[in-house]
């Protein structure tokens, strides 16, 4: 049987850095750490990422971090492909002071609409029969109707990702071509019609450093020889703010149409030259 090797509870720092020292740093990571088996024999040693990001209309889990409430978490779908025969993740990431705490469940694809609609979860949604991903989606689904959640955003990247063959106490990713649209459904396609890409589109490369116990001391050389700054790097948030809230908020707007992609307006000529613009 494979090695879970999600971290459920680890700390997080994260870096942002360009694409020559990524290089230098791949060569660094590979003496303590091997790639991951989705990064095996990927160009690049890289993998696509999509995630649908749930917020309620006025935003609240977008604000929460914006305001830096202690408990805050984030809602979202995770997915890789769009083959019907594999799992989608519904995950719960939830920061709790410097610590983060990860959920996840994983769902059949044709169940993602009426769990979405309200549906209460029962085990024939599940792609796992094992405890803990029942345990997370009921949270999930609970979280998503409290707040009043539903799908706002697709955000996109690839991964090259290094953890320890063994365990799952390090590990080190590279996320690149970072970019975010809105998405009011949940169609959980990869491709993207119009996105931003949030820190620029080449030479932004976001360094995430992840373990679940002490800073190893190598990652703490790792950071000394590169001269890194650590930085905050949140995906959702970071790309709502680069787009502008309103193209995320569903409260007195109507349904329009740029270049094949749905999109709210208020003021029908001005948002599309918001849009146009970002």
């Amino acid at each position: 049987m494979a090695l879970d090797k999600l971290q459920a509870s680890r700390f997080e720092l994260k870096y942002m850095i360009n694409e020559e020292v990524a290089l230098k740093i791949r060569e660094f990571v590979t003496s303590y750490l091997e790639l991951d088996e989705n990064s095996v024999g990927k160009p690049n040693f890289s993998y696509p990422v999509h995630s649908l990001y749930l917020d309620s209309d006025d935003l609240k889990l977008y604000w929460s971090t914006i305001n830096g409430d202690k408990n805050r978490f984030k809602l979202r779908i995770r997915f890789y492909s769009e083959n019907p025969e594999l799992p989608v993740f519904f995950e719960i990431k939830r920061r709790m002071n410097n610590c983060i705490m990860k959920q996840r469940g994983g769902v059949r694809r044709a169940a993602v609409e009426e769990l979405l609609a309200g549906r209460v979860p029962d085990p024939s949604h599940l792609a796992s029969k094992e405890p803990k991903h029942e345990f997370a989606l009921l949270r999930f689904c609970e979280l998503m109707l409290e707040t009043g959640a539903k799908p706002k955003a697709h955000v996109a990247y690839v991964r090259e990702a290094y953890e320890p063959h063994d365990d799952n106490s390090t590990r080190v990713t590279l996320d690149r071509e970072v970019r975010i649209e809105p998405e009011m459904h949940a169609r959980l396609i990869t491709r993207m019609t119009q996105p931003t890409y949030i820190w620029g589109r080449s030479e932004s490369v976001v360094l995430e450093l992840k373990f679940t116990d002490r800073f190893p001391s190598w990652l703490q050389e790792l950071v000394r020889v590169f001269h890194l700054t650590q930085r905050g790097a949140a995906k959702y948030v970071d790309g709502v703010a680069v787009v502008g809230e309103h193209f995320f908020n569903q409260q007195s707007r109507e349904w329009a149409f740029l270049n094949g992609q749905e999109i709210f307006l208020s003021n029908p000529d001005r948002s599309v030259l918001m849009y146009e613009e970002s």
